[in-house]
C-alpha cells in the first residue's frame, strides 16, 4: 500500500481518540480513548515496516540483476 493510506489511518485513529476523549459519556471513556489512541504509532510501524520489505526487495532484485549480467559477461 502507498504510505499515504497508513497516515490517513493514523489521523483517522488519533482524531477518534480526541472525540471518544472529549465526547464520551461512559465511565471509562479516558481509557479507551488512550486505548485507540495507541493505535496510530502501531499503524506508523506498520506502514514503515511494509515500506521497508519493498526496498529490501528492490535491492535483491537489483543485485540478482547485476550478479546475472557479472556471470553472462564471465
Amino acid at each position: 500500500m502507498k504510505p499515504i493510506v497508513y497516515f490517513i489511518g493514523a489521523g483517522l485513529c488519533i482524531l477518534l481518540s480526541i472525540y471518544v476523549f472529549l465526547f464520551g459519556t461512559w465511565a471509562n471513556h479516558e481509557i479507551m480513548a488512550v486505548f485507540v489512541g495507541l493505535w496510530a504509532p502501531t499503524i506508523i510501524g506498520i506502514g514503515i515496516f511494509n515500506t521497508l520489505l519493498s526496498i529490501l526487495d528492490e535491492m535483491c532484485c537489483a543485485h540478482r540483476r547485476i550478479e546475472d549480467r557479472q556471470t553472462k559477461q564471465d
